[in-house]
């Protein structure tokens, strides 16, 4: 017997090499992030009981983030407010883990709890496009202190 989908999630990867600290530090920091991804700006640092604004330049509004759980440097989960008839709050978890005797990081982003419906699908598949475009930008900051973002979108 199958089971019923009842929520749609997805998970993407990619590897950085730098040591899980700086890696984590880079998504962690508002400053950093502000850099690659948060091109509007991020306010708050990513930390347990925090909550903390995400605004982007190319997206314009502020998205309120609420960090559910922060592990330095290993583990992070955040929470985003849901919008209305897509999905309900929605869950993402970021991990990070060494390889290569810790010369570069694994980050591992997992996004949860959209509604299992047209919508919920489209932006489910939206925000997995987005999580993928922030994991290169992230290597790419990391790694060579590159934008990625700067006039992408617009």
């Amino acid at each position: 017997m199958s089971e019923e989908l009842t929520a749609l999630s997805f998970t993407v990867s990619g590897r950085v090499a730098r040591p899980v600290a700086e890696v984590y530090e880079a998504v962690a920091d508002p400053e950093q992030l502000s850099h690659y991804f948060t091109t509007g700006g991020a306010h708050g640092r990513l930390e347990q009981g925090a909550d903390v604004t995400w605004d982007f330049a190319d997206f314009p509004g502020r998205f309120p983030v609420t960090v559910v759980e922060s592990d330095p440097p290993r583990r992070l989960v955040i929470r985003w407010e849901a919008r209305e008839g897509i999905e309900t709050e929605t869950t993402t978890t970021f991990e990070f883990e060494p390889v290569d005797d810790g010369a570069r990081t694994l980050v591992t982003i997992t996004e949860s709890a959209w509604q299992v419906s047209p919508d919920g699908a489209k932006s489910a598949f939206g925000n997995c496009e987005g999580w993928t475009g922030m994991l290169a930008a992230l290597k790419a900051w990391v790694e060579h202190g590159i934008n990625l973002r700067d006039g992408f979108y617009a």
